[in-house]
């Protein structure tokens, strides 16, 4: 197939054992153009909205990326691992308390607003030029640089034992492992994130994204009637 000039943003539904470079691959496959390009890393383990850029939409990614975060996700309690997710070696455990709606409620609220952020040893940072998530598998452990970040606003969902399904609100460079992470250290007993699924990224959400699956099954002629044009992401975007 030929290169294609498309031009654009598609959304996507990423699914969950895949990178989103995976999808990048894909969709370059898919729409036999070269020009592709993503809006925000979501790991492996988690699901949602991806923002794909395509042709001159590459020349808004910066602008895209930026935009505030939402997520829906679930904590387990009790264990923590080296990567802060379900994916990661578990590191300790610890028996989980009886809490109250109130403690849990509490323990969210530490991470309201501005705050700092540690980035997990796990992660694509780099330090001296190389990947924190390489120096992780050499078993390694180096002093990360916090990050300001803001919580706008929080929702827990559900609690069952040892587990908290909640939503969140957040700035770019938001690290939800960490949150869960950090929040299972308030409560006293560790956690990790079991689960995540980005739900929007600036005004845009999960109602007009298509499936990897799609992509992967339908004619390109179909994919291709999904992309946003910049003037429509631009009206979207409010601007």
């Amino acid at each position: 197939m030929r290169s294609l000039e498309i031009d654009g943003v598609l959304l996507v539904d990423k699914a969950p054992r895949m990178t989103s470079h995976d999808v990048v691959a894909i969709v370059r496959r898919k729409l036999g153009t070269k020009k592709v390009g993503h809006c925000g890393t979501l790991d492996p383990l988690a699901t949602g909205l991806l923002l794909i850029v395509l042709g001159r939409g590459t020349k808004v990614q910066d602008l895209l990326m930026s935009e505030d975060k939402e997520y829906v996700g679930t904590i387990a309690l009790g264990a923590t691992t080296d990567s802060q997710d379900a994916d990661g070696q578990v590191v300790e455990t610890k028996p989980v308390p009886e809490l109250t709606p109130g403690q849990i409620e509490e323990a969210f609220a530490k991470f309201d607003g501005d705050f700092y952020q540690t980035p997990p040893m796990v992660s694509a940072i780099k330090k001296d030029g190389v990947a924190l998530y390489k120096l992780a598998r050499q078993g390694k452990v180096v002093e990360r640089e916090p990050r300001f970040v803001h919580v706008f606003a929080h929702e827990i969902l559900a609690i069952r034992p040892a587990e908290i399904d909640f939503r969140v609100v957040c700035t770019k460079g938001f690290y939800v492992r960490t949150y869960a992470h950090d929040i299972g250290e308030k409560l006293g007993c560790g956690a990790h994130l079991k689960s995540l699924r980005r739900t929007r990224s600036g005004r845009f959400d999960l109602q007009r994204a298509v499936t990897v699956h799609a992509i992967q099954t339908q004619e390109p002629a179909v994919i291709l009637e999904k992309i946003l044009s910049l003037p429509e992401v631009s009206r979207l975007r409010g601007g």
